[in-house]
């Protein structure tokens, strides 16, 4: 692959993925616009690795807070364990079932039919887009709504909000079905599935965002390393059919194009928070909603090419 494709990629990446507008729809459509293969093993691994730059960068901005919520003892560092085991055993739980079912059902009678067939349907992708679109507008509109009504009951008990520390084990519950609701779709946005969820059962913003991303983190891992697996197994057939994989190759495309993401990443992280927490959430819903109608076109274009 070229490298000027991995950096256009790691960009979009970069910069969709704080963004509650699936960064992964963002690329996979990247991709098909460059002639790429979303499925394939080596795009793929490098999606997964694209995700682990701008992972980097979450730990790297959040750090500070983090330190002074999730580790400001024991005790808080007790209850935030307890929060991420139990929302990530919800989403593995959730995830494995849901790609078990679409490879049982989508997929009846295909040799070797894995989830990651699915990332280039450009049919899939918009009405998951569409989905998280409405999930986000509605959390949005509701904050917004809540927010103006704090505002007034500040103004006249001369009180401000303060953003807490941790999510309740609900919130997380929650938060973590929402994340296994997105792991088999592209385009169902993570860090939108989740904050949603957050906000929507009566955590902050703050508590919302910094729950999220502390997800990401404990998810990103076990993903990357589904797809070294994956890939290493499609090297191993592809030598065998006598058509090898250049394994070497893609590892290292792959991780230039995770420093490019975490550098994005990085750039776009103080505005992206920054308009979450100004009151602008439903303004990413109304994003999704038109770039599920422009996959839409995309899909139906390309068809009738």
């Amino acid at each position: 692959m070229p490298i000027y494709q991995v950096i256009v990629l790691a960009i979009v990446q970069g910069l969709a993925e704080l963004l509650p507008v699936s960064s992964s729809a963002h690329v996979v459509v990247a991709e098909k616009l460059m002639g790429l293969d979303p499925s394939s093993p080596q795009m793929t691994l490098l999606l997964v690795m694209l995700h682990t730059g701008t992972m980097f960068a979450v730990i790297a901005y959040f750090w500070k807070q983090w330190v002074q919520t999730y580790f400001a003892s024991a005790d808080a560092f007790k209850r935030f364990l307890v929060r991420v085991i139990w929302a990530t055993g919800i989403t593995l739980a959730l995830g494995y079932a849901l790609m078990k079912v679409i490879e049982h059902t989508l997929f009846k009678g295909a040799p070797k039919a894995q989830i990651e067939d699915l990332f280039g349907r450009l049919d899939l992708v918009a009405p998951a887009l569409a989905c998280a679109g409405i999930l986000i507008l509605i959390a949005g509109l509701r904050e917004k709504k809540a927010d103006s009504a704090a505002v007034k009951e500040a103004a006249a008990t001369s009180l401000t909000r303060r953003p807490g520390g941790n999510v309740t084990m609900r919130q997380a519950g929650w938060m973590g079905l929402l994340q296994g609701l997105a792991l088999p779709f592209r385009g169902f946005s993570r860090s939108g599935a989740t904050i949603s969820a957050g906000m929507l059962t009566g955590a902050t913003k703050e508590r919302a965002e910094r729950f999220s991303f502390a997800l990401a983190v404990v998810i990103t891992p076990l993903a990357i390393g589904r797809e070294a697996l994956r890939l290493v197994h499609a090297a191993r057939d592809a030598a065998a059919s006598g058509t090898p994989v250049d394994l070497h190759g893609t590892v290292v495309v792959s991780l230039l194009g995770a420093a490019f993401a975490f550098l994005a990443g990085l750039v776009a992280l103080k505005w992206l928070s920054n308009w979450l927490e100004n009151g602008r959430w439903y303004l990413f819903g109304i994003y999704c909603l038109v770039a599920s109608a422009v996959v839409w076109y995309l899909h139906f274009g390309s068809r009738h090419l």
